[in-house]
């Protein structure tokens, strides 16, 4: 069986008495980075062998993995904080298993979107999460345009480091449209500041940017 175990994003609070009895259980944890993960186990008292697995040795990975599954063993596989798959390494060793005809099963939990999106004031009832934009500005530009006329509450993920230029781009191509950003969700500074893409973008240009942020865009009200 693979389990797709998902951790806290913060909080180690939010981690699930199901998530913690099925890391002690398997025979191996597949993590994306086995020192942030080795930390994790440490705190909650479970000792379990890990191996590597993420964006840059999957195939690899998935190959050593596959070996471990088909002998009958479990393994759970984690991110650094959240869901895995979600934004995260994971869907190509979940297609793998099922390829495979290995059992797969997710261990629910903690994600950064759901709940900035809850948190946002903006209409939750049809909603697209898009993760990560690109890096440059003409492919982010390019990757905004997609949902430029979409109905739904649209949800990204950014860095600190590209945040204000995330802004410019999505007020730029989407317009000044009702936002949200939520930075450091569950953790000691979590933030969630509400108003129109200009708005936002004029407080953001202001301030040190640090952690994780959720970026959250109304839809097309036209």
């Amino acid at each position: 069986m693979l389990y797709l175990v998902a951790t806290p994003i913060g909080n180690l609070g939010d981690i699930t008495l199901r998530a913690l009895e099925t890391l002690r259980n398997v025979d191996l944890v597949a993590s994306e980075d086995t020192r942030k993960t080795g930390l994790l186990l440490k705190h909650f008292g479970i000792k379990r062998p890990q191996i590597s697995f993420h964006e840059h040795n999957e195939e690899r990975a998935i190959h050593k993995i596959m070996e471990q599954l088909q002998q009958g063993k479990s393994v759970a596989l984690v991110t650094n904080a959240g869901t895995p798959a979600i934004a995260d390494p994971g869907f190509t060793l979940v297609r793998s298993a099922i390829q495979a005809g290995v059992e797969v099963t997710a261990i629910p939990g903690p994600t950064a979107f759901v709940p900035a999106l809850t948190l946002s004031g903006l209409p939750v009832h049809g909603f697209t999460f898009r993760g990560f934009p690109p890096r440059k500005s003409a492919a982010r530009r390019r990757f905004l345009q997609v949902d430029q006329s979409s109905p739904h509450t649209l949800i990204f993920y950014e860095s600190p480091f590209r945040l204000i230029e995330f802004l410019e781009d999505a007020l730029a191509i989407l317009g000044n449209r009702r936002a949200a950003v939520v930075n450091d969700l569950t953790k000691l500074f979590e933030s969630t500041r509400r108003g129109t893409l200009s708005e936002l973008l004029s407080f953001y240009s202001g301030v040190e940017l640090k952690g994780e942020f959720t970026v959250v865009i109304a839809g097309n009200e036209t």
